[in-house]
């Protein structure tokens, strides 16, 4: 059986990509890598980043697409292969991967979920602003420095202190 994503042009998806070794933080310690990636997929292929949070092994985001476009997977490809092309080839790569000229820095798949209404948006966006509290990598949300969380308090649609009181936030 052939694993077959889901398609709808226009479409808001969740995405939750992670790094194939998960002890490593080439997303954190390559931040300004990843952003640079990020912004010359998105002029290429334009996407609305409506919420997205780095953390050091993985990262999740939510994409709005344009209406007539649902190719998702082609801006998820190019960002993990312009990534990995700008890393340092340190890590160990196995056979299979060698074999498809792969690198080893992303698991292969990524996780990714079509929003279906205003609910299922804010609950998604609300898992992403609190994902670093919730791994233990700050006690506050405001403390991380990697999260779209800083624009939404910057244009006061989130307060400072949200969810920073030992609210858990789950999907």
């Amino acid at each position: 059986m052939r694993y077959r994503r889901s398609m709808a042009e226009g479409g808001t998806w969740f995405f939750t990509v992670n790094l194939a070794d998960r002890r490593q933080d080439y997303l954190t310690r390559h931040i300004d890598v990843l952003r640079q990636v990020v912004r010359q997929v998105r002029d290429r292929h334009p996407f609305e980043i409506v919420a997205m949070v780095v953390l050091p092994d993985h990262f999740h985001a939510v994409w709005a697409l344009p209406q007539g476009d649902a190719d998702y997977a082609t801006r998820m490809a190019l960002i993990k292969a312009a990534f990995s092309r700008n890393l340092p080839k340190v890590e160990r790569i196995r056979e299979s991967r060698e074999r498809k000229r792969e690198r080893g820095i992303w698991q292969r798949r990524y996780r990714e979920h079509r929003i279906r209404d205003e609910a299922d948006l804010q609950a998604h966006v609300d898992y992403i602003h609190y994902n670093p509290v919730k791994h233990g990598h700050v006690e506050r949300v405001a403390d991380w420095p990697y999260s779209s969380f800083h624009r939404y308090v910057r244009l006061g649609w989130l307060p400072e202190g949200w969810a920073g009181e030992g609210v858990v936030v789950q999907l």
